[in-house]
């Protein structure tokens, strides 16, 4: 089906725009005549996605606009017209022109958001829903900012995980390949030009270059193949995306740390979107979804099937073995009290927290922890050269 743009005149005789799947033209003409409109005319709507994305830090200043134009009390059309004509980028500038085209020919916000989910998540189309039904338009496009802001941290501070160790690793694989493939080859035919017996040390070592001068291409190639191998596997087989997804957070430093990122992100967005007036169940459903991991995800779906069953979040959470008993005796209380939104924010800043402290520890760790191995690489090196220096000197004596 094909996405268009009409504009059509409805039963009062006022012009109204929008945008509809359809068919074809006549298909399209056919849609509108039965809910009372005629077409005037149509074009072909811009794509859902094309593929392309919108930064995390414009969807920031887009809700944050958004919050403070209508609490200023303008209309929502003319907030998004205000916004549009400002934007500097024309894909979302687009975006923005077709939503406001919808809305005026009597869609919800909400509704026209979700044509452009690589956009609006499904997060984002829920709370602005639970907005619109509560009047409450404002506060949910704070939560949205707010919340944005918050990923829009985290992120950072797991990229300044990876960031140091890779930049590193980078140098300590080219200081390799330049010793593998330059340097021991020069020493291998100083050693044989006087046909010493080698130590099994320079033997080995030998070995290894040899290795990498004949198979340095597929040894570059190698990380390159396995990213792609494994990231194959996990789009066509469930399977193997739920033992990546395992592996992910049970691998030695980085897994805790991004479990602990997957939970902080989830209670975080379970606690707005409850606040904002979502049932449990939907919250779980639609939270559950943005994990970014399956183990998580499933763990999550069969907690909902228990809450439906008749069991409380407390002991759907408790059968999960997700939470550690901390974070379940805050729900405990959240429970208890009628404050599971503020039950589930104090979860959201216990591993952000915890999260960050991670990751002080981690990049105050990982600094001497590659000197070692560079260390360790270059000591075998220079040892497996000298001794068979010393016992040419020796000899010589």
């Amino acid at each position: 089906m094909t996405l268009y743009a009409y504009r059509a005149l409805n039963q009062q005789g006022e012009v109204r725009k929008g945008v509809l799947d359809a068919l074809s033209e006549s298909d399209l003409e056919e849609r509108l005549e039965r809910i009372g409109m005629e077409l005037i005319s149509y074009r072909p709507a811009l794509k859902k996605s094309f593929g392309k994305r919108v930064g995390r830090r414009d969807l920031i200043t887009f809700f944050f606009n958004l919050e403070l134009l209508t609490r200023a009390g303008v209309s929502l059309v003319e907030s998004l017209t205000d916004i549009r004509d400002t934007m500097d980028i024309p894909y979302f500038r687009e975006i923005i022109t077709e939503m406001i085209e919808n809305i005026e020919g009597g869609m919800q916000f909400s509704h026209a958001m979700s044509f452009y989910p690589r956009i609006f998540d499904t997060v984002m189309v829920n709370l602005v829903r639970a907005g619109e039904e509560s009047a409450k338009l404002p506060e949910i496009f704070r939560h949205l900012t707010d919340s944005l802001k918050w990923h829009d941290e985290i992120s950072s501070q797991t990229r300044q995980i990876l960031l140091y160790p890779a930049f590193v690793g980078t140098v300590v694989i080219g200081i390799t390949f330049f010793l593998m493939t330059y340097l021991v080859p020069q020493l291998g035919i100083f050693f044989r030009n006087f046909g010493q017996t080698l130590p099994p040390q320079t033997r080995a070592l030998i070995a290894v270059s040899n290795f990498f001068i004949h198979y340095k291409y597929w040894i570059l190639l190698a990380p390159f193949l396995l990213y792609f191998f494994l990231k194959s596997a996990g789009m066509l087989s469930e399977r193997a995306r739920y033992w990546l997804d395992s592996l992910k957070i049970r691998i030695w430093i980085i897994g805790p740390i991004l479990l602990k990122v997957i939970l902080a992100r989830f209670a975080n967005t379970f606690a707005i979107m409850y606040e904002s007036g979502v049932s449990i169940l939907d919250c779980i459903a639609i939270s559950s979804g943005i994990t970014g991991n399956l183990v998580i995800s499933r763990k999550l779906v069969q907690a909902r099937r228990e809450i439906e069953a008749g069991k409380t979040l407390l002991q759907s959470f408790q059968g999960s073995n997700v939470f550690p008993a901390l974070v379940l005796r805050m729900i405990k209380v959240g429970e208890a009290t009628g404050r599971v939104d503020d039950a589930l924010y104090n979860v959201s800043y216990f591993y952000e927290r915890d999260t960050r402290e991670a990751i002080r520890r981690v990049q105050v760790m990982i600094e001497p922890v590659l000197t070692v191995v560079l260390g360790s690489l270059l000591g075998w090196i220079m040892l497996s050269a000298i001794t068979p220096i010393y016992d040419m000197l020796g000899k010589i004596r």
